[in-house]
């Protein structure tokens, strides 16, 4: 009843979305099908380190994001970014399974013989036209793209640098859809009005502290309305345009939030303004997130990643005195050449361009980003391309090596560049330092640092990234071990460089992602790839990912489950049985006992619920079916990775004058427990108290608890239809210990039912001299849906320790 009433008031919210109609009066494509079909949103935060993400953790910075760590059963793993520590880098190798595809974010292209950056929208078309070429599957594919560098082969990219807004769309839409669209966002135009306003202030206030700091006047002036329309405007335009793409069933989305990167350039990665626009960035993911979890045609995934981090970093020119271009000059003045003119990519950093992606000259006017072209061709005059920590130096044709050589030198040494790099042989770097030369990558703990947490994959990156077709004669860095991060941009915050900050991002998914075997705990941007690909079903020809075996973590504790899984339909109406499985999976039980199964069901459309769930979780398991009516089964289930064997199954009596009464049963297996058997027992009870009675007191007799091979520990487990007070639970309860009411500093919580748990019928019963070690009943949202019951984990401690006790 319960289940019925929330799928009636599920329907009738999706019935009066405002995205739903919103779709339908653009006319959009609905992606119709199994509405259990997998879906995957992927939400990128542009540059925030780990560390800087631990730091917002801890100030209550970000909210929704600590919920899903405590709450919703997600896991933080460190993401390597892979070099250069870019989004371009970043997305090319998450969108097309491609490493080092650009050698910077600024770099002289090889055709055109200029520097180009990557938030050119030709250029961006240029690179991803070749990484499509590569052949690897697009990950986006069928999908759409926010604020991202590439399309991904999305069908629908939104604001990226060759694909702008949704200008197409609302052109062809009627004058009424376009005021309906108004109308039906009003909340959200308001919301988006009165944080402009907010924001606006505290870029008044940014501007005064860059007017006492020394900074340029007018560059700082053009800096607010830049910074509100990326930290907010279109922040709320991807979030709109995300929640309209998910009422429609996309299987994948990918959102990439820029305002903390753009704030981090301008103030640092540890300033007040960039941890304020996590904040928004927060509130943003949250209502993605509860999208999600009301889709009616797929079951989404929400991930949460970095693509890479920011340094805290000096301007080379602060430092120095002189720019990065006047000692390129000065250094080929030592060669005695004369009439050479080092020519550079220009002056600034990436962040005042990125309004460009909201699109239109009249908004690039009003942002004042039009007029940025690159350089002239020119190979008799060297080139400089450094936009950030990594700069390209393009030698002229006729220079032999020895010059090379003599330059890099006098850059290192005299210039006090941190890292000149150059190829000296394939797969070999020569390093240049003011302290000497080094080699790569076998050099690079003395260069990056023997505590550097990616220093395996920095090495061959840096090689990677040196050898590219399109990096420079010699390839520049603003860090290396033991020097303060220098940027050879105007910044305060910087990427693209090797250094801990930098290529350290972060990845927040659930704890039962399918994630590919690799060498190091770490991930990088194709594993993501990988796991996204399997996730979606579309499994990568390179290895596929495994999920991890669910294993007991100490010897002498064993984590218990008891979920009565309803036949797998959810609250909102959904036979999801793989939602059963992730529910299981993220609690990372040893045993589970479940009940309501259905095999062979045709209100089930036929599946054998048991071998599908433990097949997800890699674990065997023995079924009973307490109903058999012809190929139709429902009944109890027990799954686990441990060896195990089959006691007894059978029946459990019922009332004599009610002979239509569902048929009860117990199913009893024996564990191997590092050398130690335990007897688990999972039953269902009735739902008349004296049917209940009946039951228990056969539970206790002979066939059951008291046979002579059931010997301690016994685990009674099940949905025992009864609460603690009642006459069954004080029976077992003479002989068996309830865990809840065992365990030290818990308060006893009801697992039914699962939206408004109120009553405490599903229980685990230990024998007299375990311990309970823990009690968890996941109360994620995903459980909440996934059954009308709530799971009951007990972590039960065998105090004598392991071993041979049978």
């Amino acid at each position: 009843m319960l289940s019925r009433i929330e799928t009636f008031f599920r329907r009738l919210r999706r019935n009066l979305s405002r995205s739903v109609w919103l779709a339908r009066l653009l006319r959009l494509p609905v992606s119709e099908g199994s509405p259990t079909r997998p879906g995957l949103i992927m939400i990128q935060i542009d540059g925030l380190s780990q560390p800087q993400f631990e730091r917002a953790l801890g100030r209550g910075e970000l909210p929704f994001l600590r919920r899903l760590l405590r709450r919703e059963h997600y896991q933080l793993h460190a993401h390597y970014s892979g070099l250069p520590s870019t989004t371009p880098a970043v997305q090319a190798e998450l969108f097309y399974g491609v490493k080092g595809a650009v050698p910077a974010f600024a770099f002289r292209d090889h055709e055109s013989r200029r520097i180009v950056r990557m938030y050119e929208p030709e250029v961006a078309a240029r690179v991803e036209a070749l990484l499509v070429g590569i052949g690897n599957e697009a990950l986006l594919a069928g999908g759409s793209a926010y604020s991202d560098n590439y399309t991904g082969g999305a069908a629908e990219p939104h604001f990226c640098p060759s694909a702008m807004g949704w200008g197409p769309t609302l052109r062809a839409a009627n004058p009424l859809v376009l005021l309906a669209f108004l109308i039906s966002n009003f909340y959200s135009f308001v919301r988006v009005a009165v944080l402009l306003l907010m924001e606006l202030g505290l870029a008044l206030l940014d501007f005064v502290r860059g007017l006492v700091g020394g900074y340029d006047f007018f560059k700082e002036l053009k800096f607010i309305p830049t910074r509100v329309a990326i930290s907010i405007l279109l922040r709320e335009l991807c979030v709109i345009g995300g929640k309209i793409d998910i009422s429609r069933g996309l299987p994948i989305i990918h959102i990439n939030f820029i305002g903390y990167d753009e704030q981090s350039h301008r103030r640092g990665p540890h300033s007040l303004f960039a941890h304020w626009t996590l904040k928004g960035i927060d509130d943003a993911v949250a209502r993605l997130w509860r999208a999600a979890n009301h889709s009616a045609w797929r079951h989404y995934e929400v991930w949460v990643y970095s693509d890479h981090g920011q340094a805290p970093v000096r301007s080379y020119q602060a430092v120095q005195g002189y720019s990065l271009e006047d000692a390129v000059t000065a250094a080929f003045e030592k060669l005695g050449t004369t009439g050479l003119k080092v020519r550079a990519q220009g002056a600034g950093g990436i962040q005042t361009q990125r309004v460009r992606v909201l699109g239109g000259q009249k908004i690039q006017r009003l942002f004042s980003v039009l007029g940025i072209n690159g350089d002239e061709a020119d190979d008799a005059h060297p080139l400089v391309a450094a936009l950030g920590p990594v700069g390209h130096v393009y030698l002229p044709q006729d220079l032999a090596g020895d010059a090379r050589d003599l330059v890099a030198r006098e850059l290192a040494r005299t210039h006090k560049v941190p890292l000149v790099l150059s190829v000296e042989a394939p797969g070999m770097l020569c390093a240049r330092t003011e302290a000497g030369e080094f080699r790569l990558p076998q050099d690079r703990a003395a260069l990056l640092g023997a505590q550097h947490p990616f220093l395996d994959s920095v090495g061959e990156d840096l090689v990677r990234l040196c050898e590219h077709a399109e990096a420079g004669d010699l390839v520049l860095l603003g860090w290396r071990d033991g020097v303060t991060p220098m940027s050879f941009a105007t910044e305060n915050g910087a990427h693209a460089g090797a250094s801990p900050e930098e290529t350290h991002g972060f990845a927040l998914l659930p704890r039962d992602t399918p994630l590919a075997a690799r060498e190091h705990e770490y991930l990088r941007p194709i594993d993501l790839r990988k796991a996204a690909l399997q996730h979606l079903g579309r499994p990568d020809p390179q290895p596929r990912g495994v999920r991890k075996r669910i294993a007991a973590t100490q010897t002498d504790i064993l984590r218990v489950m008891t979920y009565n899984v309803h036949g797998c339909v959810g609250m909102d109406g959904k036979l999801d049985a793989e939602r059963i499985a992730r529910v299981i999976a993220r609690a990372r039980p040893d045993v589970v006992a479940l009940q309501e199964l259905d095999v062979g069901r045709v209100r089930s459309q036929g599946m054998d619920q048991a071998h599908l769930i433990a097949r997800y979780l890699e674990m065997e398991f023995h079924f009973h079916p307490a109903l058999h009516l012809e190929e139709e089964r429902y009944g109890d289930a027990i799954l686990t990775h441990l060896p195990q064997r089959l006691v007894k199954a059978g029946p459990l009596p019922g009332l004599a004058d009610k002979p239509r009464l569902e048929p009860r049963g117990v199913l009893w297996v024996a564990i191997d427990l590092h050398g130690r058997e335990v007897q688990i027992i999972n039953t269902h009870l009735g739902l008349y108290p004296s049917e209940r009675v009946a039951q228990v007191e056969a539970l206790l007799g002979s066939d059951w608890l008291a046979h002579e091979q059931c010997r301690e520990p016994v685990i009674l487990c099940g949905d025992f239809n009864a609460l603690p007070s009642s006459p069954v639970c004080r029976r077992l309860g003479s002989q068996l210990d309830d865990v809840q009411t065992r365990a030290q500093h818990h308060r006893p919580q009801a697992t039914f039912s699962s939206r408004l748990p109120s009553l405490r019928i599903d229980h685990i019963f230990i024998s007299p001299g375990l311990e309970v070690a823990g009690i968890e009943i996941p109360n994620s949202e995903l459980a909440r849906v996934a059954s009308d019951h709530l799971p009951l984990v007990a972590e039960i401690r065998f105090p004598d320790g392991p071993g041979d006790k049978r």
